[in-house]
């Protein structure tokens, strides 16, 4: 694709992306668990473009993350739940086009998509919405543009959802109600690691490390060593009943996810 410099002033071109330019750049931003919480991916294959864009959303607080490429993107957007996607059309591997299609008819998901391209003939916007897109931005554009569409589209997004909830598995939290169950079983949880599962539940599979938990959990105030784990264990117990899969792996040295594979140790 043609590189297309952006026309706010906050666009730098020069500026690097967060971590090594490549198929995929995991964000490392401190996940901030409030119910107002922004989760964009950002597919696009040009690295100042993605920087300057990552930056800006990061920047307004959003839980960002990066893929360069086809494959990469679809990748990351089935594998978690975002609130909005960016979407470029020239992209190696697959283009935007398809990655849409494949979204809506194969994946069924209805994730906002604001597409941001160089093509702006009518005919290029017509197919954007025809595969499925919610919206289009041609560059160069404004960054402050970008964050208002995506404002509008996840406000519209949002209305639609009648229970703001998080699923994993057979678990469900009720956003509204803090209410927990599990394949219809109510769990009691104190707050702590109520926090603890809901952080976990809005990025399922992602790995947490040890100091992110303990920073978003308890702020300021960092609990004794053995805290953590303490309350992990306590998760665990009131999750799993005898015959139930084991949710909430370890990952020695680092830290905690959820997975569904029961295999794994504890």
């Amino acid at each position: 694709m043609c590189g297309v410099e952006l026309i706010d002033a906050l666009a730098d071109r020069n500026a690097p992306l967060h971590g090594k330019v490549g198929t995929c750049i995991r964000s490392t931003q401190k996940l901030t668990v409030a119910h107002s919480l922004m989760k964009v991916l950002i597919i696009e294959d040009d690295a100042a473009i993605a920087a300057n864009v990552y930056d800006y959303l990061e920047g307004r607080g959003f839980h960002v993350d990066v893929a360069s490429s086809g494959p990469a993107g679809l990748h990351l957007a089935l594998s978690d739940a975002w609130d909005a996607i960016l979407l470029d059309i020239s992209l190696p591997g697959m283009d935007g086009l398809m990655l849409c299609r494949k979204l809506r008819d194969e994946a069924h998901r209805d994730t906002p998509v604001l597409m941001l391209t160089a093509r702006d003939a009518l005919d290029d916007k017509l197919s954007g919405f025809e595969y499925g897109a919610d919206d289009y931005l041609v560059k160069p554009f404004s960054l402050k543009e970008v964050g208002a569409r995506l404002d509008a589209l996840t406000k519209r997004y949002r209305g639609l959802v009648a229970v703001p909830e998080l699923r994993f598995v057979d678990v469900r939290l009720d956003l509204g109600t803090l209410a927990v169950e599990r394949a219809g079983r109510p769990i009691k949880l104190q707050p702590k690691c109520l926090h603890l599962l809901r952080i976990l539940m809005q990025s399922p599979t992602r790995v947490f490390t040890r100091a992110e938990l303990e920073s978003e959990v308890w702020g300021d105030e960092l609990p004794g060593s053995d805290t953590l784990r303490a309350h992990v264990y306590t998760l665990r117990k009131a999750l799993n009943q005898p015959g139930e899969t084991e949710l909430v792996e370890t990952i020695h040295g680092i830290g905690y996810r959820l997975d569904a594979d029961d295999s794994h140790a504890s």
